[in-house]
């Protein structure tokens, strides 16, 4: 029963395979029909990403020289798939340092799935530092070297005020550190848990507490510290202090749904035979009470800057409910990320049934990557944003290439740990 190994099968390669390569088709589609419908005007992407109008000229220009909206809308969604899935692989290792910190029993049958996770960090690492540096100058106007030069028609004092934190070389040394000390974590914690089978006792056990303490410290910096890089300095002169918060629960809420969705698929197919509806409960609990933690945050944000009514703040705001194009995305977010979660789940049943689990897992992590999606666009493209084949394909290549190498990673060791000192505690774990 202890000695499950997870089998990734050439048929479930071939499946994702086949989904990912659909991905690229409809990418190809997506930047084809943009390309044939002809290049907007560029000088708009003049403006700042906040709304704090600047001469076009130089911007628009450079803007046309990288080859047009169509080229720039592909560079935002690489930096929004990136992120989202980066922050997904870093909640496996944030989730499983939780259980080890609160001594949880109950989930140990499922531990090997959010530590699967962590095999995708060194990836998002990498993709991330490449596409930061093709990108930057379309979509962070704080890289634009003229903001800083006094004098400059395009002088900017309110991102000058900036320039100590916001200047490349801290920037990407802040990038390769969050990156280098989250995947140093997840091979420590996994090194130990490999141990823990091979060896027994509960030794490895209360190293992996002392380890996992240690990593959700630095997760708790460095985590807020992502969010004010990766989204916040997009929109440069925007104001939030919510927005390290807001960032976790989006991509907490994520990563749960991802856990769960596979866990509950593996369950099906014959593995985690020491997992009963009462983990599953506790899933669904999961994804039911961040669901609601994430609106918690949301509206905390939201009020906060509309009750104030200060422009460097509510900019944001302004910028994604007048428009067209953004604002019908506003108010799906929250019907997809809470109220659909919300009532789903809301009954003891819901959350005990897989099905149930199936239908609402896959909203949800739609919803949250349509939330970054939101958070990103309108301040790289203001209205020459948009949705369609392109975001699509890009993102079912992320999706595909995530869950590749997770499932590649799990299969690797085995499925559940064994020699776990509170083995017993979750195979009689009951609700």
């Amino acid at each position: 029963m202890t000695d499950e190994r997870f089998v990734f099968t050439t048929s479930q390669k071939r499946n994702l395979l086949i989904i990912g390569l659909v991905g690229v088709v409809l990418f190809v589609i997506g930047v084809v029909a943009l390309m044939m419908g002809g290049d907007h005007e560029t000088a708009s992407h003049g403006a700042d990403t906040a709304g704090h109008a600047v001469e076009t000229g130089s911007h628009g220009s450079e803007s046309g020289q990288h080859g047009g909206d169509w080229l720039k809308r592909v560079y935002a969604n690489l930096w929004i798939n990136n992120v989202f899935f980066g922050g997904i692989a870093l909640i496996g290792i944030f989730f499983l340092a939780i259980q080890y910190v609160a001594q949880a029993g109950w989930s140990v049958g499922i531990k090997r799935i959010p530590l699967a996770f962590g095999s995708w960090l060194p990836i998002a690492g990498i993709l991330m530092l490449i596409i930061w540096l093709v990108t930057s100058h379309d979509l962070f106007h704080w890289t634009h070297e003229e903001l800083y030069i006094e004098g400059d028609p395009h002088f900017d004092p309110i991102i000058n005020g900036k320039k100590a934190y916001l200047n490349t070389p801290f920037y990407l040394a802040r990038m390769v550190i969050y990156f280098s000390v989250w995947y140093l974590f997840y091979r420590w914690i996994r090194k130990e848990t490999v141990a823990e089978d091979l060896e027994g006792g509960a030794h490895h056990w209360r190293k992996l507490i002392g380890i996992s303490a240690g990593f959700i410290v630095f997760f708790a910096v460095s985590s807020s510290m992502a969010a004010w890089d990766w989204i916040l300095s997009i929109d440069t002169h925007w104001f939030s202090t919510m927005i390290g918060w807001y960032v976790f629960a989006s991509w907490f809420v994520s990563g749960l749904a991802f856990i769960t969705i596979i866990v509950v698929n593996l369950k099906e197919r014959g593995y985690l035979s020491i997992v009963n509806s009462n983990h599953i409960h506790d899933l669904g609990k999961f994804v039911f009470a961040f669901s609601i933690f994430w609106a918690y945050i949301w509206v905390s944000q939201f009020l906060l800057i509309y009750y104030a009514n200060i422009p460097e703040e509510s900019v944001y705001f302004v910028e994604r409910l007048s428009s067209d194009q953004y604002a019908p995305v506003f108010y799906v977010i929250l019907i997809m990320n809470f109220l659909f979660p919300f009532l789903a789940l809301m009954t003891r049943d819901a959350k005990r049934h897989i099905l149930f689990l199936k239908i609402v897992c896959p909203v949800v992590i739609v919803g949250h990557w349509l939330d970054f999606y939101l958070m990103v666009t309108p301040g790289t493209l203001n209205e020459q944003g948009g949705f369609g084949f392109l975001e699509i394909g890009m993102a079912l290549v992320f999706g595909t290439a995530f869950l590749f190498v997770v499932l590649s990673s799990l299969a690797k060791i085995p499925l559940i740990a064994k020699n776990h000192p509170l083995l017993e505690e979750s195979m009689h774990h009951h609700i």
